[in-house]
């Protein structure tokens, strides 16, 4: 048998694309990269496909796995975690995009990226992290602009992945807390916009810079629909709210679990967005959608019940942060800064970036578990026995 050569048969599926995708859509030939790659140019992959895959291999996406997403500190296996968030973020998000007939492995790179800079303790720890940079003479911490960071700067040893550049601005202008009813791609971008806007969202967090595909645009309304309802489920299971308590005019639009939460705003944003250069929800899907994102912020995300142990998170951000910055700046080789980070990091890493910086590179990329093991050898003597019990803060300061 004669063997198919997967670059010509890759090649005709590119140029089906044009038949089968949308005119608003972005087409694998449409991948821009900072560095030339020969790797992915000869290879059987669409471009895009590989972005998923080096996302999928990476050290930060299997940080994922134990990093929470709402709810920290607390003994329950069946909470959301980061890993399962991106997931459903791209499992929706990939429904609407087949419908509306876009990307699908452009959709699925951005949704699996799209939170890879989360910091141990979700929000909390992006609000202390922030703190302790801008006292270091650091920009604003954003999770946002630090998951292109790790994929450009810091993965690989420093070398980065060499993603696209409409994956990384979509991790970039993914920006879940933010409720948009419509929101329209901005196309014109290049690298250097890139490095612009990462600049200006730390020097103003508040900007809201907009995705330059329609991919990106679903991924963002895909992040507030995957984690809107199933909020209130881990809400509930650990008994901070009833289901009751959720605004009757919210369940009578939406419905009062998460999967009929789920499938009325794909449906709507499905139904409004087809046919469209902009991705939307309809006017009422839109406003019941935005009450129940305050409620959830009111009753849960603030809730000061699972706020208890925050003060102590934020002492022990601030001991780890100063402990490593002296261990770099006094070059104190056993530091797991060293150990666990650097070794083996490329000269070009470690050239360009100040001791705070790396550091906060380290610390943002820790898990909660791993966070809260430096706390415990920071402060638990070694060679007593230890009262650390996972899931609390027993023994730390």
């Amino acid at each position: 048998m004669d063997r198919i050569d997967l670059l010509n048969l890759r090649r005709e599926i590119e140029q089906e694309e044009d038949a089968v995708l949308s005119p608003y859509a972005t087409r694998s030939t449409d991948a821009l990269r900072e560095h030339e790659d020969s790797r992915v140019e000869r290879g059987h992959r669409l471009q895009f496909a590989v972005d998923a895959d080096r996302i999928l291999h990476s050290l930060a996406y299997t940080r994922y796995i134990d990093k929470t997403q709402v709810f920290s500190l607390i003994p329950n296996d069946h909470l959301t975690h980061r890993v399962l968030h991106v997931q459903l973020v791209s499992k929706i998000a990939r429904t609407v995009g087949r419908f509306l007939m876009l990307n699908l492995d452009l959709i699925e790179a951005i949704a699996l990226g799209h939170d890879l800079g989360h910091p141990p303790f979700g929000h909390d720890g992006e609000r202390i992290l922030t703190e302790l940079c801008c006292e270091h003479g650091l920009p604003c911490f954003l999770h946002s602009v630090q998951g292109v960071r790790f994929m450009r700067f810091v993965e690989k040893k420093g070398l980065g992945c060499n993603l696209s550049l409409q994956v990384l601005d979509g991790i970039l202008c993914h920006d879940g807390e933010t409720h948009n009813r419509s929101l329209e791609p901005e196309r014109q971008k290049d690298f250097a916009t890139l490095d612009r806007e990462m600049a200006e969202k730390q020097r103003d967090p508040s900007i809201d810079l907009r995705p330059m595909t329609m991919e990106g645009c679903v991924v963002r309304m895909c992040d507030v629909i995957s984690y809107i309802g199933r909020d209130i489920e881990d809400a509930i299971r650990i008994g901070l709210i009833a289901r009751e308590d959720i605004p009757e005019s919210c369940r009578n639009i939406l419905g009062k679990t998460n999967g009929t939460i789920v499938y009325a705003l794909v449906e709507d944003m499905i139904s409004t967005s087809f046919g469209q250069e902009k991705i939307a929800f309809s006017e009422d899907i839109a406003r019941a959608l935005g009450e129940l994102r305050e409620f959830n912020y009111q009753r849960i995300y603030m809730n000061p019940v699972i706020k208890t142990q925050s003060e102590r998170v934020k002492r022990l951000y601030r001991a780890l942060f100063e402990g490593f910055l002296e261990d770099l700046q006094k070059e104190r080789g056993d530091s797991r800064i060293y150990t666990d980070f650097l070794n083996g990091m490329s000269e070009r890493y470690i050239a360009a970036f100040s001791h705070a910086e790396i550091v906060r590179d380290f610390m943002a990329g820790m898990t909660d578990a791993y966070f809260l093991r430096c706390g415990e050898e920071m402060f638990i003597p070694q060679e007593l026995p230890s009262r650390f019990d996972r899931g609390t803060l027993s023994g730390l300061p």
